[in-house]
C-alpha cells in the first residue's frame, strides 16, 4: 500500500513540466506511429482482422523492448490493437475463430496504444484497403466522413490550449460534421490521460446529447489528452451486436471477494501484467480460464468492458485519434505523419469563418516576456 504522501510525490515526479516525462510520452508516440505505419504498409485484402491485431500488439512489445533498456520500469501495450471495418465503430480485437476477412475497399480503422513507464500514447487511423490511386479519389458520403474526421482533428489540436474548454472542441467537431453532411458518433469521449490512467476525469464529448452530458472544463498547461474523433455517414447511434467483447480494464478502487478460481487467476494476471491499462483476453496464457473468470468480475463491476459497437448496415464509420501534450509554449501532437486516404469532397471548411479562423491558429504559443523593472 502507498501512503497519500508517497502517491502525491510520485504524481509530482511525472508532471509534464519534466522534460524526462515528456520524452517518455514522445517515445510512446513514436512507437505508436511506427506500428501504425507498418500496419498500413503491410495490411492486405484476404488477411483477417485477428492477424493484424496480433501483429500490432507483437510489434508494440518488440519496439518498446528496444528503448529505455537500462531502466527498470514497465513498457508495452496501453490499448490492444483493434481493426474495425466499415460500419463497425470500434473495439474489434477478435479471438481465434471469431475474426472476419478483409476485402478490397473496406474502410478500416486501426486503433492502438503504447506506454513507456505508464506514459501513454493512443492513436487511430482510417484507411481504404487496396485503394488504387490510378482510379482517382473516392467521392461521396465516405469521403465526406473522412474529410470531416480529419478536419475535426485538426481543429481539436488547435483548440487544445490554455483558455479554451472542452465545449469549444465539441462545438468545432459538430460544426465540421455539419459542413460535410455527416454525424459525430454518439457517446464518443476523449479524456485527459495521466500515468497509467487512460480515461481521466476531464472529458471532451464528440456530440452534444441528452444521454451524454459532461461538465465544462478549461484546459491547462501540463495536461495530456487522447483526442478521439469518430464520424458516421449514418445517424451516429451505434449499438452492440453478437460480437464478443474482448477488451477490458480494471476499475480503480473496485473491490469484491471473488469466489471462482478463474476469477482469482484473472485478477492476479491483471495486477502483474497490465498495470491498470486495457487488455485483451488473448493476452492470457489460459484464455478459457480468463473467459470464465471475467464473467464474475463483470457481474461485480470489477472491470470495465469496451464493447464492439456497430452503426446500421450500409453505413460507414471513420476514426482518427491522437495524443497531445499541452506544454507551456506549444501543444505537441504526438501522432501525425500518417498517409490519408485519397478522397475528394465538394464541401469545404473555408466556407465557415469560425472554422477557418480555428485552422489559422498555431499550435505554438509565444513566450510571455517578463517585464523589466525600471531603474530609478
Amino acid at each position: 500500500m502507498y501512503s497519500e504522501d508517497s502517491m502525491s510525490t510520485e504524481e509530482e515526479e511525472y508532471q509534464l513540466s519534466s522534460p524526462v516525462v515528456v520524452d517518455k510520452y514522445r517515445a510512446a508516440g513514436q512507437i505508436a506511429n511506427q506500428v501504425l505505419l507498418e500496419i498500413i504498409g503491410g495490411i492486405q485484402p484476404g488477411q483477417t482482422a485477428l492477424e493484424v491485431c496480433e501483429f500490432g500488439d507483437k510489434r508494440i512489445n518488440e519496439m518498446v523492448a528496444s528503448v529505455y533498456q537500462k531502466k527498470n520500469f514497465k513498457k508495452g501495450v496501453a490499448f490492444p490493437t483493434c481493426v474495425s471495418v466499415n460500419n463497425c465503430a470500434g473495439h474489434f480485437s477478435p479471438m481465434e475463430g471469431e475474426s472476419n476477412t478483409l476485402q478490397v475497399m473496406d474502410v478500416v480503422k486501426i486503433d492502438l496504444g503504447v506506454h513507456i513507464d505508464g506514459c501513454i500514447s493512443t492513436a487511430a487511423h482510417t484507411i481504404i484497403l487496396g485503394q488504387d490511386p490510378a482510379a482517382g479519389p473516392l467521392n461521396g458520403p465516405v469521403a465526406n466522413a473522412i474529410c470531416a474526421a480529419h478536419f475535426a482533428s485538426e481543429c481539436a489540436v488547435r483548440l487544445l490550449r490554455p483558455g479554451k474548454t472542452n465545449y469549444d472542441i465539441t462545438r468545432a467537431i459538430e460544426k465540421v460534421a455539419e459542413v460535410f453532411g455527416v454525424t459525430p458518433v454518439s457517446g464518443v469521449l476523449s479524456h485527459n490521460i495521466k500515468r497509467y490512467v487512460i480515461d481521466g476525469a476531464k472529458v471532451i464529448i464528440g456530440k452534444s446529447d441528452i444521454e451524454y452530458t459532461v461538465e465544462e472544463e478549461e484546459f491547462e498547461v501540463n495536461e495530456a489528452y487522447a483526442i478521439d474523433i469518430v464520424m458516421s455517414t449514418g445517424d451516429g447511434k451505434c449499438r452492440e451486436l453478437e460480437q464478443r467483447t474482448t477488451i477490458f480494464n480494471r476499475i480503480a478502487g473496485a473491490q469484491y471477494a471473488v469466489r471462482l478460481g478463474a476469477s482469482h487467476y484473472v485478477l492476479k494476471e491483471m495486477n502483474e501484467k497490465f498495470s491498470n491499462l486495457p487488455f485483451t483476453l488473448r493476452s492470457f496464457d489460459h484464455v478459457g480460464k480468463a473467459k470464465l473468470g471475467m464473467v464474475e468480475l463483470l457481474e461485480h463491476e470489477l472491470v470495465h468492458p469496451y464493447p464492439v459497437l456497430f452503426e446500421k448496415d450500409g453505413e460507414t464509420v471513420v476514426q482518427f485519434k491522437f495524443t497531445a501534450l499541452i506544454l507551456q509554449n506549444q501543444t505537441m501532437k504526438l501522432n501525425e505523419g500518417l498517409p490519408l486516404p485519397f478522397v475528394n469532397s465538394e464541401a469545404t471548411i473555408d466556407s465557415v469563418p469560425e472554422l477557418k479562423q480555428i485552422m489559422q491558429m498555431s499550435t505554438k504559443r509565444s513566450k510571455k516576456k517578463k517585464k523589466r523593472r525600471r531603474r530609478r
